[in-house]
């Protein structure tokens, strides 16, 4: 009888071992599942007039160069500012004849 409880004790001790770090964060459980990302097929985004690409997403960053009026861009990520003002990181698409820099940021 003592080796049946005994055994049993050990059974329970080892599910709980093997179950319990599932549901902690750093057992591997993930909470909220991951977005599903999907590519745009509208085609690229293209530049409006005043377009200026800048080094990093500030106003008073160096510029690296003015896009002409429908330059095509292809969007890498998107940035919010604490002032609420929306960055696009982008990439100059092969359209663009201009000689220069081919990604950074854009103020919407």
């Amino acid at each position: 009888m003592d080796s049946m409880v005994s055994v049993l004790r050990w059974s329970w001790l080892l599910a709980v071992a093997l179950l319990a770090p599932v549901a902690l964060p750093a057992g591997g459980a993930q909470l909220s599942q991951p977005e599903i990302r999907r590519g745009d097929r509208l085609g690229p985004l293209l530049s409006s007039s005043g377009c200026v690409l800048r080094v990093c997403p500030l106003v008073v960053a160096p510029s690296l160069r003015s896009l002409h009026v429908g330059t095509p861009m292809r969007v890498l990520r998107r940035w919010q500012n604490g002032e609420g003002g929306d960055w696009l990181h982008v990439e100059i698409g092969q359209g663009g004849s201009e000689v220069g820099a081919t990604r950074g940021w854009v103020s919407v």
